[in-house]
């Protein structure tokens, strides 16, 4: 009758039967609340790149355009060709200069931009 003998727990570990493995613990569902933090920050970062149309900066082969103008009127042109990202700091210094008149760019209702150029 040996296999009918109670086995012994070390006072070091946890048997199923103590209170650490209760249901009526309150603290046992905050262990999931950082897996289900993270998987609401990763979602909200995809729906950020898909609705501002991101995805191709992760594409090695696209090259793409970014304008930004901050409030004080600043404006800063940032290039992607291939793997290398450049960023420019346009001032008005910078942006002085003979030129010419290539066309109008006219704002619309909906906000999108319309350039016409000048044409013979």
């Amino acid at each position: 009758m040996r296999y009918l003998k109670t086995r012994r727990t070390s006072s070091r570990g946890r048997a199923f039967g103590d209170a650490a493995f209760r249901d009526d613990d309150p603290m046992t569902g905050v262990a999931n609340l950082f897996d289900i933090g993270l998987v609401f920050i990763v979602g909200l970062l995809l729906t950020l790149f898909s609705a501002y149309r991101l995805q191709d900066l992760f594409d090695q082969t696209s090259e793409m355009t970014i304008m930004k103008q901050k409030a004080s009127g600043e404006m800063e042109i940032i290039t992607k060709k291939g793997k290398s990202i450049k960023a420019t700091r346009v001032t008005r210094e910078s942006a002085k200069g003979m030129g010419n008149r290539l066309g109008v760019a006219y704002r619309l209702e909906d906000g999108t931009m319309v350039y016409v150029p000048d044409g013979k």
